[in-house]
């Protein structure tokens, strides 16, 4: 299954020309493609999908999306188990 995850950007950086942050999961780190959200900031929530930010949103949506998402048990099977990963 293939799902939005939201999680807070830590930190941006941009590497040969486009950005790209760490962002936290919930205690799981991942960095993501931020280019989809240009205004997106560390501190802020985005939907990550594959690896790409594609939209932010409000810290309350971010915390009820994760709490679902936990509570279905899909949370592990979109993140995996190792941390900091580079999307491909």
């Amino acid at each position: 299954m293939c799902l939005a995850v939201p999680g807070k950007i830590v930190d941006a950086t941009e590497i040969d020309g486009i950005r790209v942050g760490r962002v936290d999961f919930g205690g799981v780190t991942r960095q993501a493609y931020l280019d989809y959200v240009p205004e997106a900031a560390p501190g802020d929530y985005v939907m990550v999908h594959v690896g790409f930010a594609i939209s932010k949103v409000d810290e309350d949506e971010a915390q009820r999306a994760l709490a679902m998402l936990g509570r279905m048990g899909v949370l592990e099977e979109e993140l995996g188990s190792s941390g900091d990963e580079v999307p491909r």
